[in-house]
């Protein structure tokens, strides 16, 4: 019987175990099945574009291994769930139309939470009695993320039982105005929140004392809200008292300079940032001495003239970060810079300090590794200074410190005594001598050299170790001379990008450049290089970028091109490239996938354009304008259906653009100078993409169709010189982004459309074509990594191609590009057959830069509406048959800087008010009956207009051209030669002597 029962024993304790083992695998294996459920119930609330496919609803499933989910290794109970912009794509400006109310006891089954984000949802509330009180059940629960929703200001009422949280996220919702029904500090029990973020809202009051209560609060972020002038944090009669508080920040705001005496009960604060606010002129440093513990402070872009120095300031011997920058702040640097022993990172760029070229103010300093002193101005000193500084920096840049008015400057001294150097940037200043290697032999970990736009000479050394940390050298805009030297390959044998442009470096290309496996960016343009370029550099090498515009290279480059590798973007613009791109055996290669953007213009090119660069199927921006092709636009290149850019001008092509162009998406087209033909290609026909249409310069005529209404972002349109005629149509009033007209040189007829008046003109950065900047970054230790990316300003660009546009305004043709571009706005209609009345509606046009009516057939008066056009420039209304008074209302044009109304029917007296003070007498030439100072005429006698007709344009002129006609006329022989040399200047020679001398008179000097 004992035995039986001892037995039964160890069978009962057997199968106990084996069911505790049992249910620590199924703990530990999965999830909680009622967990899984609730996350099954929130899926169709937070799937947007079925972000939580991996939700299955699989009995079974472990629902800790799903997107988003993060569980517990030991309880597998959920503790962080992650929802952020899983509910809609978040947009600031449309949030309201998605707002929904939330449902949140859906989270209370999630027991052991200790994170929930929400972030970007749209959530604009809580269903009734579901609000986020009931999170307060969570006892876990110690992050809460609800930014950039639309929560309104009771979001915190809800919030004051949450005593678990440690930080509380309510950024970019819509809490407004006064915070009245938490005032009492006493109703928010979130005695151990930490991080209080309520940035981005719409706050117009500074009362931030209901935060009273919270005393363990050790971050608050306040920036981008609307808070001025100083910050009240009285509660009552007494002052607020965060005693924990290390983090404040109140960037973007409207604070002055009075919010520091606010803060100074704020005794244990490590970091204040109050970036980009109105602090202006004068700020008492009196009003820090409180700070002792402050480490980082961040005053940068604000409107600071001055420092105003105490001894508290001096006392700031903690301070470990700095930054004043882009502030205006002036003269010498503080002596008390040398008692902030502590300082690791000092930002004072752009600012107008006058920073000692021995740097004498920083030498005490044996912490600072980081200085950052771009454009402000080194200055020499009275007394030569021969101290060892104390600090080694990693990181400096001194760009834009001298003019070029001072005279050439050897680099400072204390360079000499740096040997930790990882990221230099001298870049445009007026540094004289030799390219200074003893830099490189000294700092051996040294990786970004930026020394562009400086004045340094002689030909390229290298230092006479090898550098294997170095990935970025510039030394472009220099004065370096001589040939590149072949030993930079194995010198730096993993430099990234290279950058020698705009020097004078001659002979040929090194071919160890082709071999450099990490070398990614190689700009060599303009300079004096000359012969091939070795096929290996485009073909097989690690390049993306290869820029050797502006040479005196030559050869065939068609075969490396066709087996290019990797290349993304190349440059060969502006060299002696010659011989026909057809003439190649195309069946021999894989044509290029990776090629983004090729510029072969300004070469000697010949023959047909190349139908194989169809076959470049992934190619953007195509320019091969200035060389010889001829013939007609291939068929083919209709199938690079990502093109955005091409520019085939000053070629000699002719016929017709193909109709398959309206299947593109194509963005920027430039066709001016060839022999184009026919009407205005149907090619373009509903490009909606369209933004320049650059048709100049060619054969073209016919009218201009009414599908030109088609092209909805077209901004710029250029068909001057070319024949089109027939009306000016109504439909380019509907085009909102159209801002740059020029029709010019046509033979357009009828009146102008009152309707351009309604055009906005308005500003278009589509204009520009779109370049990428990427930043350096650093390889070594931690500290210099991180602290790069976000100080330096330095970038180099991904695209070199510019989107350029030629208008004629203020007398002379100019070239517009970049950001001057962008804000350029313009009406040419000059050298046309233009009749009736200048439509007063014009007046409305009052972003318009410049306006050109010249040359035509107009009539009527000058419209005083003109008056209301406070941005042009530029104003031409001359060689038409106005008559009346210049209205004395436009002297309020205060930018105007070129006007002309010669050889019109005007009369009257000239203003001679603002600007108009400073035309001269060729801008009213022609009109008899005007009188004033200028035109050195009374206005006490002057007949009257109405029995006299318009003078000639040039009398002498026609008498000329009759005495030419009459010789032609009877003599036949000279007739013939006659005809066939201007036929000859028509077809071949459009811009010879000849073809100007005809169009100057035949079109009365309107080029």
């Amino acid at each position: 019987m004992m035995m039986e029962w001892k037995w039964l024993r160890f069978i009962r304790m057997a199968v106990m175990l084996l069911v505790l083992e049992g249910c620590r695998w199924c703990t530990t294996d999965a999830c909680l099945e009622h967990e899984r459920i609730a996350l099954l119930h929130l899926k169709p609330f937070f799937n947007y574009q079925n972000q939580l496919q991996s939700w299955v609803e699989v009995k079974g499933s472990d629902c800790c291994k799903w997107k988003r989910v993060e569980c517990n290794t030991t309880t597998r109970r959920l503790i962080q769930l992650s929802l952020n912009s899983s509910r809609w794509f978040y947009i600031t400006d449309n949030r309201n139309l998605n707002a929904w109310y939330l449902n949140t006891s859906m989270f209370l089954p999630f027991e052991e939470l200790k994170s929930l984000y929400l972030r970007g949802n749209a959530i604009s509330g809580n269903l009734e009695n579901e609000g986020f009180q009931l999170l307060s059940r969570l006892n876990n629960l110690e992050t809460l993320d609800l930014s950039g929703n639309s929560l309104k200001n009771n979001i915190l009422f809800h919030m004051r039982n949450l005593s678990s949280l440690k930080t509380l996220r309510l950024g970019g919702n819509e809490l407004k105005g006064r915070l009245d029904h938490i005032q009492d500090g006493t109703q928010l029990r979130l005695t151990n929140l930490e991080e209080l973020d309520l940035s981005g809202n719409l706050f117009r009051n500074n009362t931030i004392s209901f935060l009273q209560g919270l005393s363990s609060l050790k971050s608050l972020t306040l920036f981008n809200n609307r808070l001025q002038g100083s910050l009240d944090t009285k509660d009552g009669g007494r002052k607020l008292e965060l005693t924990h508080l290390e983090e404040l920040y109140l960037d973007g705001n409207h604070f002055n300079t009075s919010v520091f005496a606010s803060l100074n009960k704020l005794s244990n604060l490590k970091s204040l940032s109050i970036s980009g606010n109105q602090l202006k002129g004068s700020i008492d440093m009196k009003d820090l001495e409180a700070f002792i513990n402050l480490r980082e402070l961040d005053m940068r872009y604000n409107e600071l003239k001055d420092l105003v120095i105490h001894q508290g300031w001096c006392d700031l011997r903690n301070l470990e970060v700095l930054d004043v920058s882009g502030n205006a702040l002036e003269g010498m640097l503080p002596h008390c810079f040398s008692n902030l022993t502590s300082l690791r990172e000092l930002d004072i760029s752009g600012n107008h300090f006058q920073i000692p070229l021995s740097f004498a103010p920083f030498a005490n300093l044996s912490n600072l590794k980081v200085l950052l002193g771009d454009e402000n101005k080194m200055v020499m000193e009275p007394s030569f200074y021969t101290s060892v500084p104390k600090f080694q920096l990693t990181i400096i840049s001194l760009s834009k410190c001298i003019t070029s008015q001072q005279p050439n400057l050897e680099l400072p001294t204390f360079f000499y005594y740096q040997y930790d150097l990882r990221y230099v940037d001298l870049s445009h200043n007026n540094f004289s001598g030799t390219v200074p290697t003893w830099l490189l032999e000294n700092n051996t970990k040294l990786e970004v050299l930026i020394l562009m736009g400086n004045s340094f000479t002689g030909p390229l050394s290298l230092p006479s170790a090898p550098n294997s940390n170095m990935s970025l050298i510039d030394i472009s805009q220099n004065k370096v001379q001589g040939q590149i030297p072949t030993g930079i390959c194995s010198t730096f044998p993993h430099l990234s990008q290279l950058f020698l442009s705009k020097n004078a470096f001659e002979g040929n290309i090194p071919l160890c450049l082709s071999g450099m496996k990490d070398l990614s960016l190689l700009d060599l343009s303009n300079n004096q290089l000359y012969g091939k370029v070795p096929e290996e550099l485009i073909a097989k090498g690690s390049l993306t970028i290869l820029r050797l515009s502006n040479n005196n290279l030559s050869g065939n480059v068609v075969p490396a091109i066709l087996n290019t590798n990797g290349l993304r973007n190349l440059y060969l613009d502006g060299n002696n490239f010659s011989g026909e791109m057809t003439n190649v055996d195309v069946s021999t290669f894989e044509f290029p996938t990776s090629l983004r953007e090729i510029n072969l213009g300004n070469n000697k090119f010949s023959g047909n354009l190349p139908r194989w660069m169809g076959n470049v199927s992934f190619l953007e921006r195509l320019a091969l304008s200035n060389n010889g092709f001829e013939g007609s636009i291939p068929m083919e290149f209709c199938n690079l259906d990502r093109l955005e850019f091409l520019d085939l001008s000053e070629n000699n092509l002719f016929g017709s653009i193909p109709s398959c162009f309206n299947t593109l998406n194509i963005e920027h087209v430039h066709l001016h100078g060839s022999r184009l033909s026919g009407p205005l290609p149907i090619a373009f026909y509903n490009i909606s993409s369209l933004v320049t249409l650059d048709l100049r310069g060619n054969n073209l005529t016919g009218s201009i169709p009414k599908w030109i209404g088609t092209l909805s972002s077209l901004s710029v349109l250029l068909l001057k010189d070319n024949h089109f005629h027939g009306e000016v149509p109504v439909q380019l009033c509907k085009l909102d982004s159209l801002n740059i007209i020029d029709l010019s040189q046509n033979m357009f007829s009828g009146i102008i459309p009152s309707c351009l008046g309604n055009l906005t003109l308005p500003t278009e950065t589509n204009k520009i074509l779109t370049s990428w900047g990427t930043s350096p970054s650093l390889t070594g230790d931690g500290f210099a990594k991180i602290t790069l990316g976000d100080k330096v300003d330095y970038f180099y660009l991904e695209s070199y191609l510019e989107e350029v546009i030629e208008f004629t305004t203020k007398s002379g043709f100019l070239s517009y590009e970049g950001n001057i571009l962008s804000y350029m706005t313009g009406i040419d209609l000059s050298c046309n057959n233009l009749t009736g009345h200048i439509p007063p509606e014009l007046g409305n046009l009052s972003e318009i830069y410049s306006l050109n009516l010249s040359h035509n057939k107009l009539t009527g008066v000058i419209p005083s509406s003109f008056a209301k056009l406070h941005q042009i420039e530029s104003l031409d209304l001359s060689y038409n048959n106005l008559s009346g008074e210049i209205p004395n209302q436009l002297v309020e044009l205060n930018s105007l800087e070129v006007f002309s109304v010669a050889y019109n029917n005007l009369s009257g007296s000239i203003p001679e008010k603002a600007q108009f003070g400073t035309f001269i007498e060729n801008s009213y030439e022609g009109n008899l009956f005007l009188c004033g100072t200028i035109l050195h005429k009374s206005c006490s006698k002057i007949d009257s207009p109405s029995m006299i007709s318009t003078v000639s344009e040039d009398k002498g002129e026609d008498a000329v051209l009759l005495t030419i006609f009459a010789v032609l006329y009877i003599n036949p022989y000279w007739r013939r030669a006659w005809f066939s040399l201007v036929g000859k200047c028509i077809t071949t020679s459009r811009y010879s002597n000849m073809g100007n001398f005809l169009t100057y008179h035949i079109f009365k000097q309107c080029v």
